[in-house]
């Protein structure tokens, strides 16, 4: 293994967006905060999903994961799709990196940046709902798996696109509403039958539901029945991902 090689690229990464903070990190908190004021106060009164847990509290674990998802899609998409415009990508698949030290560093990167942003926004929601702690192992696992899903979504994503068009069509056709279906507002067992059984085939939900299950314990789908299906897309995407690494579809010419 390239340890060297590895290392600097990861280094590269998390440069890349620990440059511009207010815009990987602070942007993305504010956005959720202002989520969590409005549903907070609109519905934080009239609400209660789980017994014994108010409605704000219920959304905050929503937010955060939906908040990682997102950032950790962003942040592997957007650095392939900007080496790609900027013709550099040609020198890093000149380097001495298999796909895996590739595909380790960019995703790496991507779950760290999520973790960041949902370690700011979990301190930001104790300071209105100071939020139980049922499981931190299952929120830890949640994370890692959620996030590197994403990030090796945001891979596949940005090998596939060849401008940022076909990158913000991927993410506004596809992983906003699949984050925003996936229960962040609501418990799905308010659905129709026919909407409530869909939800159960969108992978999004299971990392919802997931971390919400390791602060109180409950959730609309048991916990083992998160991790596999969350772990199952990770396996999934990193499957073709790395494919793609080693054949250099869409990379090479």
């Amino acid at each position: 293994m390239n340890v060297f090689g590895f290392r600097t690229l990861l280094v590269k990464e998390i440069r890349r967006f620990w440059k511009v903070l207010v815009q990987t990190v602070l942007s993305p908190v504010v956005t959720a905060v202002l989520y969590l004021a409005v549903f907070g106060h609109v519905l934080g009164e009239r609400m209660q999903v789980f017994p014994g847990v108010s409605y704000t509290a219920f959304i905050i674990p929503g937010l955060i994961m939906m908040s990682v998802i997102q950032n950790a899609f962003a942040n592997t998409s957007s650095s392939l799709i900007q080496s790609k415009m900027m013709g550099n990508l040609v020198f890093l698949l000149m380097a001495p990196l298999s796909a895996w030290e590739l595909f380790g560093a960019y995703v790496l990167a991507g779950i760290l940046r999520g973790v960041l942003i949902g370690t700011v926004l979990y301190g930001f929601g104790w300071l209105v709902v100071p939020l139980p702690l049922h499981s931190w192992a299952a929120v830890l696992a949640m994370t890692v798996l959620a996030g590197g899903a994403l990030a090796v979504l945001g891979l596949i994503a940005g090998i596939l696109a060849e401008k940022f068009d076909h990158l913000a069509a991927f993410q506004n056709f596809f992983i906003m509403p699949a984050s925003f279906l996936s229960g962040v507002f609501y418990s799905i067992h308010t659905l129709p039958e026919f909407w409530r059984g869909l939800s159960h085939y969108n992978p999004f939900f299971y990392m919802i539901d997931g971390f919400r299950w390791g602060f109180f314990g409950v959730g609309d789908a048991t916990i083992a029945a998160s991790l596999l299906w969350t772990g199952g897309f990770f396996a999934l995407c990193s499957a073709i991902a790395l494919w793609m690494l080693q054949t250099g579809y869409r990379l090479r010419p």
